[in-house]
């Protein structure tokens, strides 16, 4: 499998220069990619403006986001995807997201939590048709992606997540989950894609991991513990402290057939530079 290491930007608020160094020192120490995730509610950038600013800054590193998906007007969606896909020169990843589904950004998505399910299964299908030229309502779209298929990946651990994947998708990315509970994924996923008469590439299961310098705080714990809901996972087990931790978690996500991570710090550091620096050396040699 080739291992592959991305870093995601998480909840950090950047102004333009820090942004630009970010995606510098991500490129010079050897980062996979930079991943922006969609929270409305939270001090992070848009996801598709800072990817497409990172398409100018960089001429290489790759490009991925969580984005979510209920909530938007499909056509220009697939417009604005396939155009920076080509933009890019083909460097878009794509996680499509439901949205969180507690706080202010429960509301803030738009969607009804029980109708996002729905909102998915409708339009993976539409935008593939409309990326491979296909017209859809009577409309097609231009430009059309540089790849070949614009892959789509999907997250979750519920049953019918997990459906929905094998059905529907190009790849998993898991988050906030166990190694077993990543073996157990897998066998779903594909399960399903059998299913479906479909297959999904081995290459393309991943995982997001949330990790930290420090052990996690009592609010941090709570907060991580109340997303858990009843799981019976202890929030420690998931987030590793200091980059040794963070290798063995990697190591062992490996084992069980995960080859694609997006490594998260939660907080903000003080110097990126040094976050990346530091990360190279824990985590960096693991790419194949």
């Amino acid at each position: 499998m080739k291992v592959r290491i991305a870093v995601g930007l998480g909840g950090t608020a950047v102004d333009g220069p820090g942004f630009a160094g970010l995606v510098s020192d991500l490129a010079e120490f050897g980062f996979d990619s930079l991943w922006v995730s969609e929270v409305l509610t939270g001090p992070g950038p848009d996801p598709l403006i800072a990817l497409a600013t990172a398409a100018q800054l960089h001429p290489k590193l790759k490009l991925g986001t969580t984005l979510l998906l209920p909530g938007r007007n499909e056509l220009r969606l697939a417009k604005a995807l396939a155009t920076l896909d080509v933009l890019s020169g083909g460097r878009l990843l794509l996680t499509m997201v439901p949205g969180i589904a507690r706080g202010l950004e429960r509301d803030a998505v738009g969607v009804p939590v029980g109708d996002r399910a729905g909102a998915i299964e409708r339009t993976m299908p539409r935008l593939r048709q409309w990326w491979a030229g296909e017209a859809v309502d009577g409309v097609r779209i231009e430009p059309l992606p540089v790849q070949q298929p614009l892959e789509m990946w999907l997250g979750g651990l519920a049953p019918a997540s997990l459906d929905r994947c094998g059905r529907l998708a190009d790849g998993w990315l898991g988050a906030s989950c166990t190694v077993g509970e990543a073996r157990t994924a897998i066998a779903a996923i594909r399960s399903a894609a059998a299913a479906a008469g479909r297959a999904i590439d081995p290459e393309h299961f991943g995982m997001s991991i949330a990790y930290t310098p420090d052990p996690l705080s009592d609010a941090q714990r709570d907060a991580l513990a109340a997303r858990l809901g009843r799981r019976g996972v202890d929030p420690a087990a998931l987030v590793p402290v200091g980059g040794a931790r963070l290798r063995e978690l990697i190591e062992r996500f490996v084992e069980v057939g995960i080859s694609k991570f997006v490594v998260r710090r939660i907080g903000s550091p003080t110097s990126w530079r040094s976050e990346l620096e530091a990360l190279a050396v824990a985590v960096g040699d693991l790419q194949t």
